[in-house]
């Protein structure tokens, strides 16, 4: 069995643990067609995601003819209420992730994640997809009233999964500087929602399939 030098490996959710572009797409599709505008391929979605839903249609209206506060407020509540009722039709696991999950688990290692999700999706989406029971601690978006990269949401999914040495891994520079900001090294995912290179992250090292996660925590300096 591989020796894991941390206590605690920690994951943001959308683009790091699961691909839930095909349904915040079809979330954004649903809010924009209010308005008359064409359906964005779930490849263009991607890097509108990581800072929040509001964000994510913001880009969207930006990118397909603009918007005024107005519009954005009205097309908000839309996306998430559709959203809420279709978590989990596309969302997968990134290939391997189970697999290395279980690894983890069996080196006793605990697994946490902290995402800028809010609760209201996050909870019954990781109930909806069977990995419930998997984490010792889930911190969302709104669970300590602020977000990454600020580094409290990340010390609180450190503290609710019990404490100890603990290294994260994310897509954004959000989940990368939330990392750093909260004293802790960080791994970047290559095939998540990235807007740039992997490398302009600045992660303290990257992933390109979670088959490679469990050897490089074993090669990690104690």
């Amino acid at each position: 069995m591989v020796s894991i030098p941390f206590d605690i490996v920690g994951f943001d959710l959308d683009g790091t643990l699961l691909d839930t572009s095909g349904d915040l797409a079809a979330a954004v599709n649903y809010a924009i067609a209010t308005d008359g505008r064409p359906p964005f391929p779930v490849e263009a979605i991607r890097p509108f995601v990581g800072k929040g839903a509001k964000v994510m249609l913001q880009r969207a209206l930006d990118a397909s003819g603009g918007y005024d506060e107005a519009m954005l407020e009205r097309m908000l509540p839309i996306l998430l209420d559709y959203y809420e009722q279709n978590l989990a039709i596309h969302s997968l696991p990134y290939p391997g992730l189970i697999a290395a999950m279980d690894a983890l688990a069996a080196a006793g290692v605990k697994l946490a994640i902290c995402t800028n999700k809010a609760e209201r999706f996050t909870i019954p989406l990781l109930h909806q997809i069977g990995l419930s029971d998997r984490f010792a601690s889930v911190v969302g978006g709104d669970t300590v009233g602020i977000a990454k990269p600020d580094p409290a949401p990340i010390h609180a999914m450190i503290e609710r999964a019990g404490g100890g040495r603990t290294i994260f891994l994310g897509d954004t520079i959000n989940d990368i500087a939330g990392a750093r900001n909260a004293g802790i090294p960080s791994i970047a995912v290559s095939f998540g929602f990235l807007d740039g290179p992997v490398e302009e992250l600045e992660a303290d090292a990257v992933i390109h399939h979670y088959d490679d996660l469990v050897p490089l925590l074993g090669r990690w300096a104690a």
